[in-house]
C-alpha cells in the first residue's frame, strides 16, 4: 500500500443569532492550535484537545457570552464535531477505536471512542464548583455530546477520581484527546475496520 495521503481536513461556518463560528481542522497537522472563543478557559481545554490529538485547529468563536457560556460551548462541539467528519469522509482506512487513561496530577480520567456513525455519549464526571473561570462545568458534557453527535462518533468518558476542578476537566480533554489520536490513525492495510465492509 502507498504510504503517499491525501490531507485530510475540514471547515466548517455556523452563523445563528446567539454564535458566529469558524474552524478549520487538520488531522495529520502536528497539533496546532489556533483558538480564540472569549472563554478562557474553554481556550486552554481546546488548545490541550489539539495539541494532544495532534489536530491541528482553527477556532474562532463570538458568542452571546453576555447570556452565559452555553451557547458558545455548545455550538463550538457541534461545529467542531461536523469540521471532524468532514476531514475523516468515510472513515475508511483507520483504526478507528481509541481508548486513553489520563492522569492529571490527583484526577485519572477515561476516554473510549469509535469513529463509528453511530453517535452516543456515556459521560461519568462529577464536579465540585460551579465553575473555573467564565466555563461552566456542566458544559463539559454538553460540549462532548454535541461534538460527538455531530462527528459519528461514539463517546464513553470516565472520570475515575480527583479533587481539583481544573486538574479534572484537564484530564478529561487529554484523555478524549489521545484516543482520538490512536482512532484517527490510518491502519496498516487501508481497509475499513467493520464486518459490514462500511462505517
Amino acid at each position: 500500500m502507498s504510504t503517499e495521503y491525501a490531507v485530510r481536513s475540514g471547515a466548517v461556518e455556523r452563523s445563528t443569532k446567539e454564535t458566529q463560528i469558524r474552524i478549520e481542522v487538520t488531522l495529520d497537522g502536528k497539533g496546532m492550535a489556533d483558538i480564540d472563543t472569549g472563554i478562557g478557559f474553554f481556550d486552554h481545554m481546546l488548545t490541550a484537545l489539539s495539541v494532544h490529538s495532534g489536530i491541528s485547529m482553527s477556532i474562532r468563536v463570538t458568542g452571546d457570552l453576555n447570556v452565559d457560556c452555553h451557547h458558545t460551548i455548545e455550538d463550538t462541539g457541534i461545529a467542531l464535531g461536523q469540521a471532524l467528519g468532514k476531514a475523516l469522509g468515510t472513515k475508511s482506512g483507520i483504526v478507528r477505536y481509541g481508548t486513553a487513561y489520563i492522569p492529571m496530577d490527583e484526577s485519572l480520567a477515561m476516554a473510549s471512542l469509535d469513529l463509528s456513525n453511530r453517535p452516543f455519549l456515556v459521560f461519568n464526571c462529577e464536579f465540585s464548583n460551579q465553575s473555573c473561570g467564565s466555563y461552566d462545568l456542566c458544559m463539559t458534557e454538553e460540549f462532548f455530546r454535541a461534538f460527538a453527535f455531530n462527528s459519528g462518533m461514539t463517546l464513553h468518558i470516565n472520570l475515575l477520581y480527583g479533587s481539583n476542578d481544573h486538574h479534572k476537566a484537564e484530564a478529561v480533554y487529554k484523555a478524549v484527546a489521545h484516543a482520538l489520536r490512536t482512532a484517527v490513525t490510518y491502519n496498516t492495510d487501508g481497509s475499513t475496520l467493520s464486518t459490514k465492509g462500511v462505517l
